[in-house]
């Protein structure tokens, strides 16, 4: 049975590295140190929440819980609206995206609590 937690872990991973490279080549002459920083914070915590992805994908290889499942589904959502809000802030520079970063970061945090309840129960 496929792992979608290992498949979108390598997914965010390659992703980040393509982002990464392109903020560092493509658009370093083309933002401001502020907005360049803000795309940089956005490549960071989507590298950091793939790495957490990566270990509910092999969590999930010792047995399924609804705490893994509510975790990667938490990291996901969470990078998608904290990671991409950021890009899109730094892209646009809508300050009023901004407002959703937030919210993608609870997302993450609860993907961390997640994490924590499920590794109580792993026996």
């Amino acid at each position: 049975m496929p792992n979608p937690w290992l498949a979108l872990a390598a997914l965010f991973g390659f992703l980040g590295v393509a982002f990464g490279a392109f903020g560092a080549h493509a658009l370093r002459a083309r933002l401001s140190s502020d907005m360049l920083r803000v795309w940089e914070t956005a490549v960071n915590y989507q590298f950091w929440h793939a790495l957490a992805l990566l270990a509910v994908g092999i969590l999930v290889l010792r047995g399924s819980s609804a705490w893994l499942t509510a975790a990667g589904s938490l990291f996901a959502l969470g990078v998608l609206l904290f990671s991409g809000s950021l890009y899109a802030l730094a892209l646009s520079g809508v300050r009023g995206l901004g407002a959703i970063t937030p919210v993608g970061g609870v997302l993450l945090l609860g993907g961390w609590i997640c994490l924590l309840v499920a590794s109580t129960r792993l026996s």
